[in-house]
This record gives structure tokens, sequence and C-alpha cells, in this order.
């Protein structure tokens, strides 16, 4: 059994994968101070619920994006699992090429979105992954990571919408009843709703107009894609698990 690790700002999703089958996932919240002991006893707890055998692991892949947590994590993949964990970063053999400027400052996450797309989708293909920011990676028709666009993030810009106003409310992000809204909370909902379709849409239109050519794949994940699939006219795939598909498709490439 694989058990796999995407470390965000925000949220951990945990995933346990009995050979291509995923047989739990999990979402925590990031939280930097834990200890490895407090990692361990969360994970043994999330097995014991979903009646998986903590015993069975017999590999540990990460990818993070929040340094501060890598050495607890390490060092609960040796106390908890007895395996040195495979941490995903520029260097790894993904079995797609990197084209960045500087391969360091890529993302983990970003380059295990790009193996998953261009795995389980083909090439070109873009990810937009809905987290704390808005990512588009993008992976050429030939295999290689061409880079991509981040964007603020849906959370980010609601909590700073609220805090640099005087009057107006906070609210959820979803799908409004109409398109004009006819109180604040409605203007509010319709506005950010409209606004990051239309955004990302302009993006994915932009990029299909250009280099990347008509044919190009674009696939929504993360905590909130699964929203914006219905109401935009580019995004027509919704993938939550594409992330820890991607863990999985690095970790049997590397497993050697």
């Amino acid at each position: 059994m694989l058990l796999a690790l995407d470390v965000g700002n925000s949220n951990v999703t945990i995933g346990a994968f009995d050979g291509d089958t995923l047989a739990g996932r999990w979402r925590l919240r990031t939280i930097r101070e834990q200890t490895a002991d407090e990692w361990g006893i969360l994970i043994r707890n999330l097995f014991s619920l979903s009646s998986l055998d903590l015993a069975a692991v017999d590999g540990v892949i990460i990818s993070s994006v929040v340094p501060a947590v890598d050495q607890p994590l390490e060092a609960m993949a040796d106390r908890y699992f007895h395996r040195k964990p495979l941490f995903v970063n520029y260097t790894t053999d993904l079995g797609i090429a990197i084209r960045y400027d500087n391969p360091r400052e890529v993302g983990a996450d970003r380059l295990v979105n790009g193996v998953a797309g261009y795995r389980k989708y083909g090439g070109p293909v873009v990810v937009v992954d809905l987290g704390t920011t808005i990512n588009f990676d993008i992976v050429s028709a030939d295999g290689v990571f061409l880079g991509g666009l981040i964007c603020p993030g849906i959370g980010m810009s609601i909590s700073g919408l609220f805090a640099r106003t005087a009057r107006l409310p906070m609210v959820d992000f979803r799908e409004p009843e109409k398109l004009i809204g006819s109180n604040t909370v409605g203007s509010i909902t319709s506005g950010l709703f409209y606004g990051f379709v239309g955004m990302i849409d302009g993006i994915v239109e932009r990029l299909a107009s250009g280099e990347l050519g008509p044919n190009l794949k674009c696939v929504a994940t993360g905590g909130q894609g699964e929203l914006i699939v219905k109401p935009s006219r580019w995004v027509m795939t919704y993938d939550e698990d594409l992330t820890l598909d991607g863990l999985r498709f690095i970790w049997e490439r590397n497993r050697g």
C-alpha cells in the first residue's frame, strides 16, 4: 500500500492506494507546528476508522510547498511506517521534462499536477488547481512542463474583500441564483463566482488560441474546482484525485 501526501498552504490531502485503487482519501488542515507524533497519530486514526492496515504501507511519497512540515513528516514516515519518504521536486524522475527558467522555483504540487494531467488526459493539457492560489500548470503535446500562471485564490480574495471594506459582509463561494444581484450578498456572490469563472475561461482561451492550439485539454482540480466546471466554457472535466494520482504515477516510476 502507498501513502501519498500533498501538503499545500491551507490543506494536506492524504491518499492511501491499494495498487491502482484509492482506498482512502482525507483532507486535513496544514498545521505547521504539528509534531511527527501528532501526524502519526492522526494518520493511524484515519487508517483505523477506514479499516485499513497501517502495517500494509510499503511506500510513502510526499509533495510539499510548506518546508516547515517536511522534517516532521519525514520523521513520521520513519517512526510509524519504517519507510524513507520520497519527496517530489525538480530532480525527481517525473517522466516529463521541465522547461522553466529556474526549475528550483517550481512547486512540487505543480509538477505533480502536470504529470497527472499529461498521463491521464494527454497533451497539450492545462491543469487548473483551485487551492490557496489558482495555478494553471501546462504540459505540451510532447510531454514538456512549460510553466503556467499563478493567480490569487478564491479564499484569499474573499478574505481581502471583507478585511479591506467597512460594510461588505463575508460570503461563501457558490453559484448565485441569478447573475444580477439584487442585494449586497447576492451582488458579491455573483461578482466572485462569475469573476473567477470569467478569469479562468479567459486565460484558457488565450492559451488555446496561442501556441498550444485548439486541441488543448483543460482539467480542474482542488477543493473548489467542481464549482467552476458547469458554468465554464473551457473547463470540461473535474478530477478530484488528480494530484494523488500524480503522486502514484511518480512513485511507480521511482520505486526501484
